[in-house]
């Protein structure tokens, strides 16, 4: 079969696979999405999709993809039929922080939590600003930009490594979003599952965000709200493959919610969901030589998919402009 260099496949349609699909789309390839499964059925699906770097590797080239999603994603604030909104919050700290995080210049509104913002057993604290997406909404907004764009998502489609290996010698550029799949497509066993379960009670309870970071050996406790909904979580469970809602974890989780968020309290639950973030030491985002062909490999986002899409998206296009 004839290679068509300008024609690219992405395999995976979550936030990383949508989002990389349109900027090749943008950058004038013509796009096909193969994946198992589209929203409502992603993992993309479950996210709170707050924008926050959570649990991603500390160095320049994951900070500068966190900083370039996050303007994007700022920019995408006045559209409500992107699904994204501007919401104030905090993140509690079991200690005071004697450094300011890297990403505090790029945020809106950053300082430092005052007194009066901060009770025990938390010591100190940051305000700020930040895109949050209303999942179903959003993912939908994506894929009808990548449809505007003329590209096309094609569903069922579950790939072997060999399927892989032939795909990457017919097509100028594949792209491998597959997340946790990964470790099955592209034989990393370093990536592993952080199984995540969240609450989703009706909305109107919290004005703004609050993610309270845990001392060693506790668990995350975060409140996100959504015109859909207000997400209560969770979990970070390292490992676990489990999807069942398991209902102590969920009883316990609105308890720690409503310990930070007393109005939350009475709240009607709209729903539980659980979640396999796809974990890896870092994100492997890379051109890896396959049969007559390459693949562009890039998964591994833990819980910062949402953070990191956009900017590893671009990324992924200069990567496609190589030779």
């Amino acid at each position: 079969m004839t290679r068509r260099t300008s024609d690219a496949v992405v395999i995976g349609c979550g936030v990383v696979g949508l989002t990389s699909a349109i900027r090749l789309a943008e950058a004038g390839h013509r796009v096909r999405i193969v994946a198992r499964a589209a929203s409502p059925h992603t993992t993309s699906d479950i996210a709170a999709a707050v924008w926050f770097p959570f649990r991603t590797e500390r160095s320049d080239r994951s900070l500068g993809w966190a900083t370039a999603s996050l303007a994007f994603l700022q920019s995408l604030a006045g559209d409500p039929a992107a699904g994204v909104t501007l919401v104030e919050g905090i993140k509690l700290l079991a200690a005071p922080a004697a450094e300011l995080p890297a990403w505090h210049a790029a945020v809106g509104g950053f300082r430092r939590a005052r007194r009066g913002e901060v009770a025990p057993p938390y010591a100190g604290g940051f305000v700020f600003t930040v895109p949050v997406a209303q999942m179903p909404v959003h993912l939908a907004w994506l894929a009808a930009r990548l449809r505007a764009l003329g590209g096309s998502i094609q569903t069922g489609v579950d790939l072997t490594p060999p399927d892989l290996e032939r795909l990457a010698g017919q097509v100028g550029t594949v792209v491998n979003c597959t997340g946790l799949g990964a470790r099955e497509l592209a034989r990393d066993d370093t990536v592993h599952p952080i199984r995540g379960q969240i609450v989703r009670v009706a909305p109107g309870h919290a004005t703004r965000f609050v993610q309270a970071a845990p001392a060693s050996g506790e668990a995350v406790t975060y409140v996100i709200p959504r015109p859909d909904c207000t997400v209560l979580g969770g979990t970070t469970e390292v490992g676990r493959w489990e999807l069942d809602v398991d209902p102590s974890t969920a009883a316990a989780i609105r308890a720690r919610c409503e310990a930070l968020v007393p109005a939350l309290a009475g709240a009607a639950v709209q729903s539980h969901a659980v979640g396999l973030r796809p974990g890896r030491a870092a994100v492997r985002l890379e051109v890896e030589r396959c049969g007559d062909g390459r693949v562009i490999h890039n998964y591994g986002h833990g819980g910062a998919g949402v953070t990191l899409a956009w900017g590893c998206a671009g990324e992924v296009v200069r990567l496609a402009g190589q030779t």
